[in-house]
C-alpha cells in the first residue's frame, strides 16, 4: 500500500508520544481541539499503551498530580494558553512537556517565556504542525465550512487576510508531513468577473512564504528523498462551478448528493440492522477507510457497484452452502438483503454488506423515480458544451422547461438545472431567469442563489445590449477523440482531472497557472512529464526488496469547498500516472449544500455566525479558583512533616502515595475511611497562610517510574471518567 496521510499523521502523534514518556509514566493533557485532531487518526488504546497513565482535558476539572510529568498536545488559542499557565502557577504536575498542533503566536510565545513557574516545570517544547483532518489516505478537510462565506462573501473582506494565513499554515503543516518543500503554482482565471478571481494568486503566496519561513527554522526540512520535488496547485472553487452541480453516479458521490449522510466528526449513514428480527434497532453506521467494502467500491460507477457487492455476495454463498439452499434468489438487492439478516455468525461482513446493499438500493430507487436518467443527459451536455457526438447541443431550452414543469422532479433538481442552464448559455436577460423560476413554481429567493453565482465568476445574467464575448473554455474537449459507448451519462470530467493530466504530462499552461517562483529551466515541465530516470523504478529493486516510494507527490489545495467528483480524480490520475496526488480543501461540498452556501452569500454576515467572529473563548474559571488553605497545627499525638497533612481521621497514610498538595478536595478513594471535617484545627486556621514553596516539588516515594494504583484505576477510565468496557 502507497502512503497514507491517515498513517503519517498517526505515526507523527505516536512517536512523539513515545519519544517523550521514554519508558517512563506520564499524563497526556489536550484540549478540545487538539482532541478532535489525535481523536481523528489514534485510538485511546494506542496512546495509552504507550507509558500514558491517564487523559486528561485541560479546561475540566482535574485532580493535583505533582509527583507525575505531563504531556500537553495542545492547540496555540490564547484560552488554551491561560489554561496551561494556571496549571503552571498551581504546579499541577511535576514536569511540563509542551507539545503544539501548530506554530503559537509569537505574543503568547513571549508569555510563556517570561514567567519563572514556566521555566522552571517546561522540560520540553515542540511544535507538530498537525493541525489538519485526513479524511482518507489522499483527502484531507479542514472541518471549516466557514471558509466558503468568508473567502466570498462581500462583507467578509475584512476578516479574509486572517484566514488566509491560518490556510496557509494548516497547508504548510500538511506539506511537512509529506516531506514536501513542493513547487508552488495557482490558478488565475482568464477575464474574471468577480472579486474573488486574486484569491488563488494571494494564497498561494501566503503559503509560499509560510514554506519559506519553516525551511528557514528547520534546517533538516525537507528531508532527503529520491523522489522529484513535489508540486503544490492552489484552485478555488471558481475554476469549475460545475462540478458541484452535476449528478454524479460513482458511488460516493452519488450517495452522499442523495442520501441523509451525516458528515461531521465522522461520516454515517442511519439505517434499519436486523430488519425483521427480534434484535431490530436503527443504527449510525460510520463510513471510513477502515470499512474495506466502502473503499474498495466509492470511486466505482454506480451499477459496477451493485454487480461487485452482489459478485462478492454470491461468492460467500458458494463458499458458504449452509447458509442458504439451492432455490435462494441471489440475482436481486432485497434477497440478498433478506439472506444478509440470517447470518448471525459473520457479524461484521454482515453490517458491512447490509449497509451498503441498502444505500445502493436507496440510490436505484431515488435514481429512477426522481427522473435522474432523464436528466442526467441534458445535465451533461451542458456542463461539457457537446451532446454525446460531440456536438453542439440542440433542444437544450425546451428540454430544460419540460423537466422543470415535470413534477417528479425534485425541487432542489429543478434549481440546480437552472443554475446550470444560466452557466452554459454564460448568461440570459433577468426577465428570462424570472420565467424559468416561475415554470419551475420555484419560490423567488432561490434567485438569490442564481445571481450570488456572479460573485464566483459565474455569470447568469447579461443585458440586451450586452456584447457577448466568446470566451475559450479552461481546458477545451478534444472533440476528435472517440466517446465509450456506456459513457453518455459521465461524459464531464471536473475541471481538477483535466488539470492534473496535463500538469503529468508536462503540459499545463503557465498562463493559466503560473508558478509563484518560476522553475530556472523553462523545460522543466516538458521533463518531468515524458519522466525522469529520479521517478524510474530502481533496477536493484528486486523480489523481496522493498521499492523505494519515489513517485512525485502533488498536493491540489481547493479553496471553498472540493467535491467528491474531484476527490476521485486524483486518485483516478494518481494511479494512471503513477504519481501520488492528495486532494486538500476546507470541506466536502455536496450539491445541497454548495447551492445554500452560495444562497447565504447575499445574506446579512451576522446571521452566518462565523466563528472569526464569535466572542473569543475564555478559559474556565475554576481553573483560577484559589485553593483551600491547609491547617497550620496538627493535633496532638500526630506527627507532622513539611507539606504534610495530619490523615483525616486517623487514617493511615497508603504506601506509595505521595503527600498532598493542599488544593481543593479530592474525590473519595477507593480503600479509605470516610473524610471527617478537621474541627480541631478550625480554631487555629490563618487566612493568609500560605504552603512550604517545597510542597510541590517533594519526590513521589515510589522511583520505580510504574504508575501507582491510581495512575493504574484512570488508565481504565476514558477522558470522560467512565470505565472502559
Amino acid at each position: 500500500m502507497g502512503v497514507s496521510v491517515i498513517e503519517e499523521q498517526r505515526d507523527i502523534i505516536i512517536s512523539t508520544v513515545k519519544n517523550i514518556t521514554a519508558g517512563d509514566w506520564k499524563i497526556l493533557v489536550v484540549d478540545t481541539e487538539s482532541k478532535k485532531i489525535i481523536d481523528n487518526v489514534v485510538k485511546e488504546d494506542d496512546i495509552l499503551n504507550h507509558n500514558i497513565a491517564n487523559i486528561e482535558r485541560i479546561e475540566d476539572r482535574r485532580e493535583m498530580n505533582p509527583t507525575m510529568d505531563a504531556i500537553y498536545i495542545l492547540s496555540p488559542q490564547s484560552h488554551i494558553v491561560d489554561c496551561f499557565m494556571a496549571d503552571i502557577e498551581r504546579r499541577r504536575y511535576q514536569r511540563c512537556f509542551l507539545v503544539w498542533t501548530t506554530v503559537l503566536d509569537p505574543q503568547l510565545r513571549r508569555r510563556i517565556d517570561g514567567s519563572a513557574l514556566a521555566k522552571q516545570q517546561i522540560a520540553g517544547f515542540e511544535t507538530l504542525s498537525i493541525d489538519y483532518f485526513p479524511r482518507e489516505s489522499h483527502l484531507v478537510t479542514f472541518r471549516d465550512p466557514w471558509s466558503f462565506p468568508v473567502l466570498f462573501h462581500p462583507a467578509c473582506n475584512g476578516l479574509i487576510r486572517k484566514h488566509m494565513q491560518d490556510l496557509a499554515q494548516k497547508i504548510t503543516g500538511l506539506c511537512v508531513t509529506l516531506g514536501e518543500y513542493p513547487k508552488v503554482r495557482y490558478y488565475r482565471p482568464q477575464s474574471p468577473i468577480h472579486e474573488a478571481s486574486v484569491l488563488s494568486s494571494h494564497l498561494a503566496r501566503f503559503i509560499s512564504e509560510e514554506l519559506d519561513e519553516y525551511a528557514q527554522w528547520n534546517p533538516n526540512f525537507p528531508p532527503p528523498s529520491s523522489r522529484p520535488q513535489g508540486v503544490l496547485i492552489v484552485t478555488d472553487r471558481s475554476m469549475d462551478l460545475m462540478a458541484p452541480l452535476i449528478h454524479e453516479f460513482t458511488y460516493q458521490a452519488m450517495a452522499h448528493d442523495l442520501l441523509p449522510i451525516k458528515d461531521g466528526e465522522k461520516t454515517t449513514y442511519r439505517m434499519t440492522v436486523n430488519e425483521g428480527s427480534s434484535d431490530e434497532e436503527e443504527k449510525d453506521m460510520e463510513l471510513s477507510e477502515k470499512d474495506k467494502v466502502w473503499v474498495e467500491n466509492r470511486h466505482r460507477h454506480m451499477k459496477d457497484t451493485i454487480d461487485k457487492l452482489m459478485s462478492d455476495f454470491q461468492k460467500f454463498i458458494d463458499e458458504n452452502p449452509h447458509f442458504t439452499n439451492s432455490n435462494s434468489d441471489t440475482t436481486s438487492l432485497n434477497a440478498i438483503k433478506d439472506m444478509m439478516a440470517g447470518l448471525p455468525q459473520f457479524q461484521e461482513m454482515k453490517e458491512a454488506y447490509s449497509l451498503h446493499l441498502s444505500m445502493a438500493q436507496e440510490c436505484m430507487n431515488i435514481f429512477q423515480h426522481h427522473k435522474l436518467n432523464e436528466m442526467s443527459p441534458l445535465e451533461q451536455d451542458m456542463a461539457t458544451g457537446l451532446d454525446e457526438d460531440n456536438r453542439k447541443p440542440k433542444n437544450v431550452l425546451d428540454t430544460v422547461v419540460r423537466l422543470l414543469d415535470d413534477d417528479a422532479v425534485a425541487q432542489s433538481d429543478r434549481l440546480r438545472l437552472i443554475i446550470m442552464y444560466l452557466l452554459y448559455r454564460d448568461g440570459v436577460i433577468p426577465e428570462d431567469v424570472k420565467r424559468l423560476l416561475a415554470h419551475a413554481a420555484l419560490p423567488p429567493q432561490n434567485g438569490e442563489a442564481i445571481s450570488n453565482m456572479e460573485l464566483l465568476g459565474g455569470r447568469t445574467t447579461h443585458d440586451l445590449k450586452d456584447v457577448r464575448k466568446d470566451l475559450r473554455p479552461l481546458f477545451p474537449i478534444d472533440t476528435k477523440a472517440p466517446l465509450a459507448e456506456d459513457s453518455y451519462m459521465s461524459r464531464f470530467n471536473p475541471a481538477v482531472k483535466t488539470m492534473l493530466e496535463y500538469l503529468c504530462r508536462g503540459a499545463l499552461d503557465q498562463t493559466a497557472f503560473p508558478y509563484i517562483k518560476p522553475p530556472l529551466d523553462p523545460n522543466e515541465d516538458a521533463l518531468i512529464g515524458q519522466g525522469s530516470l529520479r521517478a524510474a523504478k530502481p533496477s536493484w529493486a528486486g523480489a523481496g526488496r522493498r521499492v523505494v516510494d519515489n513517485r512525485q507527490r502533488i498536493i491540489v489545495f481547493m479553496a471553498g469547498g472540493a467535491t467528491f467528483s474531484e476527490s476521485r480524480s486524483c486518485y483516478e490520475v494518481g494511479a494512471a500516472m503513477n504519481r501520488d496526488v492528495f486532494l486538500a480543501t476546507s470541506h466536502m461540498l455536496t450539491p445541497q449544500l454548495f447551492v445554500r452556501q452560495v444562497g447565504d452569500l447575499s445574506v446579512d454576515k451576522r446571521r452566518l455566525d462565523i466563528p472569526m467572529e464569535r466572542p473569543a473563548p475564555r478559559a474556565p474559571a475554576h481553573l483560577f479558583e484559589r485553593p483551600a488553605p491547609p491547617p497550620m497545627s496538627a493535633p496532638p499525638g500526630l506527627p507532622t512533616q513539611p507539606g504534610q497533612r495530619p490523615p483525616p481521621g486517623g487514617a493511615q497514610k497508603v504506601p506509595g502515595r505521595p503527600p498532598g498538595p493542599g488544593g481543593l478536595p479530592g474525590a473519595p478513594r477507593l480503600g479509605s475511611e470516610p473524610a471527617i471535617p478537621p474541627t480541631q484545627a478550625l480554631g487555629n486556621m490563618s487566612l493568609h497562610s500560605s504552603r512550604p514553596s517545597n510542597a510541590s516539588d517533594r519526590p513521589s516515594s515510589s522511583t520505580s517510574g510504574k504508575p501507582h494504583k491510581l495512575e493504574k484505576e484512570k488508565k481504565k477510565r476514558n477522558i470522560f471518567g467512565m470505565k472502559k468496557g
